[in-house]
């Protein structure tokens, strides 16, 4: 059964949504070391790179259930919610990976597209270098479950690096990559992202204020990186 247009448009945008509050609660009870934040995260951590299904002691911990108070309909389709729950899980599993041990800096950053991220990591690194290479397996992938572990890779370099990344627009990208075709388009957009970034924006990026807990994706990047592709996540 097709979930409703209506619904079915919205699905990334309201994924994003929820991932942007998850995170923004966590990220600032972990870093105000309130104990229930930082118990959570640890919990988290468990399913960085795993996929829900394959984590079921993390059932009910993640916030889920925001997706379908948000879009009633999402359940009538089995396609759409486990797209939704797949993008949910693996990008807040990852944000509590990302943010470990960091006590001070925010490791979720409004506006930092994974290619930028990732370029920060190796700005004079020769093409066939290894940051590159895990990047390019990253790319490569097809499906959820092979997409999951090289993503658990990098973000385990950016937290060595303290190089923060945007998990609400993490999300909707991981949304979407489940979608028909949507795979090459966020492909793009982070290949995108790697070749245009420049040192400079990385001054500017420090130096923005956090966005609110509930900007969306679209609040938080930067023109050139908008997150309202025209996709039809059918």
């Amino acid at each position: 059964m097709t979930t409703p247009v209506t619904a079915r448009r919205r699905t990334p945008d309201v994924v994003a949504e929820v991932v942007g509050r998850q995170v923004a609660s966590l990220q600032d009870g972990y870093l105000a070391d309130r104990g229930s934040a930082v118990a959570a995260l640890a919990q988290l951590r468990r399913g960085a790179g795993k996929l829900p299904s394959d984590v079921p002691e993390l059932w009910g911990t993640t916030g889920t259930e925001q997706l379908y108070q948000q879009l009633p309909d999402l359940a009538r389709s089995e396609t759409e919610a486990t797209r939704a729950e797949n993008a949910l899980f693996l990008a807040l599993t990852l944000y509590a990976l990302h943010q470990q041990s960091h006590r001070t800096a925010r490791m979720h950053r409004p506006g930092i597209e994974l290619g930028a991220a990732v370029r920060r990591l190796s700005p004079g690194e020769e093409p066939d270098g290894p940051i590159r290479r895990r990047f390019v397996r990253v790319g490569a992938a097809a499906t959820p479950d092979t997409l999951a572990h090289p993503l658990r890779e990098i973000v385990s370099l950016l937290r060595g690096a303290a190089i923060p990344l945007d998990y609400a627009l993490l999300a909707h990208r991981l949304y979407q990559a489940q979608t028909s075709d949507g795979m090459a388009e966020v492909r793009r957009r982070w290949g995108r992202s790697f070749h245009a970034h420049h040192p400079a924006a990385d001054q500017a990026a420090n130096a923005a204020p956090d966005a609110g807990p509930d900007a969306g994706p679209d609040a938080a990047a930067p023109a050139s990186q908008s997150t309202h592709p025209n996709e039809d996540a059918s």
